[in-house]
């Protein structure tokens, strides 16, 4: 294999986690209408829930991510689905990305924030929002719950959220990627993928040993 990329598209890795999308509609039809959205994709990637929210809004998104390589996938299915005037697609990070204070409607993010230092991220988020304006998190009902009580103090009061099924990662993501990775190993030599091979076997191997613990949801939050 030519780049490590490609062990994803064997994989087929895009076509399990939009499974997810679904979730992604049913948080945002929780949100009230708003006129003339301006949308912030924290953490894009390649591209799917950026891509989502322009087909879900209507509006144009601003996606940033730190991977170059993601962000690059992410401008080819752009130009293929022939939406590419509708995202800016920006190589930076929540901390770095110059963006005015209180320019959004609405910060969407989906498995970002816990990697991210919490009250600062939060702080970012309420700057770049306007008033009443909303921040939707998928994160894990764990890292939420030990979150919540920081958010009044940020200046964000609690809206609505989305419970996903229980053990739903497991089941629709890991499990499936699990089998197909057993097949991949028996049938054709990983090369220059073997890392992130083994990346994906080490991420299984967590989820496999407590599912639950990887519940989810989305949480929306209103600035106040």
């Amino acid at each position: 294999m030519d780049r490590l990329s490609d062990v994803d598209e064997v994989l087929r890795v895009q076509e399990l986690r939009n499974r997810f999308l679904r979730y992604t509609r049913e948080a945002y039809a929780l949100l009230p209408v708003i006129d003339h959205l301006r949308i912030l994709d924290i953490g894009c990637g390649s591209g799917s829930v950026a891509i989502e929210l322009v087909r879900l809004s209507g509006s144009d998104v601003v996606a940033i991510d730190t991977d170059p390589s993601a962000l690059a996938k992410m401008r080819r299915r752009l130009e293929a689905d022939g939406i590419d005037n509708c995202v800016a697609v920006v190589n930076a990070s929540l901390f770095d990305v110059d963006l005015a204070d209180e320019s959004f409607d609405l910060l969407w993010e989906e498995g970002v924030l816990h990697l991210l230092d919490r009250m600062n991220s939060l702080r970012v988020c309420h700057r770049l929002l306007r008033p009443e304006r909303f921040l939707v998190m998928h994160e894990s009902v764990a890292w939420f719950e030990q979150t919540r009580h920081a958010l009044r103090r940020v200046g964000f009061t609690f809206f609505n959220q989305l419970l996903l099924p229980r053990r739903s990662w497991w089941t629709d993501y890991y499990e499936p990627l699990e089998a197909r990775i057993r097949v991949f190993r028996q049938t054709r030599s990983a090369g220059p993928g073997s890392e992130r091979l083994a990346q994906h076997e080490r991420e299984i191997a967590m989820v496999k040993a407590d599912p639950e613990r990887f519940d989810s949801g989305f949480f929306i939050l209103q600035r106040s």
